[in-house]
Protein backbone atom coordinates (compact mmCIF):
# COMPACT_ATOMS: atom_id res chain seq x y z
CA UNK A 1 0.00 0.00 0.00
CA UNK A 2 1.27 3.66 -1.04
CA UNK A 3 1.79 6.09 1.34
CA UNK A 4 -0.04 9.17 1.26
CA UNK A 5 1.94 12.65 1.25
CA UNK A 6 0.53 15.81 2.19
CA UNK A 7 0.82 18.87 1.12
CA UNK A 8 3.60 21.08 4.15
CA UNK A 9 3.70 24.66 4.24
CA UNK A 10 7.24 24.60 3.26
CA UNK A 11 6.45 22.69 0.30
CA UNK A 12 4.58 26.08 -0.84
CA UNK A 13 7.29 28.37 -2.88
CA UNK A 14 5.43 31.45 -2.41
CA UNK A 15 5.79 31.00 1.20
CA UNK A 16 9.08 30.13 1.05
CA UNK A 17 9.62 33.40 -0.98
CA UNK A 18 8.02 35.47 1.00
CA UNK A 19 9.57 34.34 4.15
CA UNK A 20 13.01 34.91 2.58
CA UNK A 21 11.86 38.11 1.63
CA UNK A 22 10.50 39.76 5.03
CA UNK A 23 14.15 37.99 6.70
CA UNK A 24 15.86 39.99 3.99
CA UNK A 25 13.96 43.11 4.89
CA UNK A 26 14.50 42.99 8.36
CA UNK A 27 18.52 42.99 7.79
CA UNK A 28 17.74 45.62 5.79
CA UNK A 29 15.89 47.81 8.09
CA UNK A 30 17.68 47.24 11.57
CA UNK A 31 20.44 49.06 9.81
CA UNK A 32 18.74 52.20 9.25
CA UNK A 33 18.91 55.11 11.59
CA UNK A 34 15.85 55.81 14.16
CA UNK A 35 13.64 58.20 12.13
CA UNK A 36 13.51 55.71 8.90
CA UNK A 37 13.59 52.75 11.13
CA UNK A 38 10.75 53.82 13.44
CA UNK A 39 8.57 55.38 10.04
CA UNK A 40 8.81 54.02 6.81
CA UNK A 41 11.14 50.99 8.04
CA UNK A 42 8.70 49.30 10.72
CA UNK A 43 5.26 49.61 7.95
CA UNK A 44 7.82 47.94 5.36
CA UNK A 45 9.02 45.23 7.60
CA UNK A 46 5.02 44.54 8.81
CA UNK A 47 3.88 44.13 5.46
CA UNK A 48 6.54 41.97 4.28
CA UNK A 49 6.09 39.75 7.40
CA UNK A 50 2.34 40.14 6.80
CA UNK A 51 3.01 38.12 3.27
CA UNK A 52 4.01 34.45 4.91
CA UNK A 53 2.29 34.91 7.76
CA UNK A 54 -0.92 34.99 6.02
CA UNK A 55 -0.08 33.03 3.18
CA UNK A 56 0.46 30.26 6.20
CA UNK A 57 -3.34 31.22 8.32
CA UNK A 58 -4.33 30.06 5.18
CA UNK A 59 -2.91 27.23 4.52
CA UNK A 60 -4.11 26.38 8.31
CA UNK A 61 -7.81 26.76 7.36
CA UNK A 62 -10.11 24.03 5.99
CA UNK A 63 -13.07 26.02 4.74
CA UNK A 64 -12.00 27.12 0.78
CA UNK A 65 -13.45 30.57 1.26
CA UNK A 66 -11.38 31.51 4.83
CA UNK A 67 -8.42 29.99 2.87
CA UNK A 68 -9.07 32.76 0.24
CA UNK A 69 -9.97 35.08 2.07
CA UNK A 70 -6.55 34.78 3.89
CA UNK A 71 -4.31 34.51 0.73
CA UNK A 72 -6.02 37.58 -0.87
CA UNK A 73 -4.91 39.34 2.68
CA UNK A 74 -1.17 38.43 1.56
CA UNK A 75 -1.90 39.38 -2.01
CA UNK A 76 -2.52 42.97 -0.46
CA UNK A 77 0.92 43.13 1.61
CA UNK A 78 2.42 41.96 -1.16
CA UNK A 79 1.02 44.70 -3.58
CA UNK A 80 1.94 47.14 -0.18
CA UNK A 81 5.54 45.74 0.19
CA UNK A 82 5.76 47.13 -3.40
CA UNK A 83 5.16 50.46 -2.95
Amino acid sequence: MEEKKYLKLNDIEAYKISFALSNHIWDIVISWSISPKNTVGQQYATAADSISANISEGFGRYGKKDKIKFYRYAQGYMYESFN
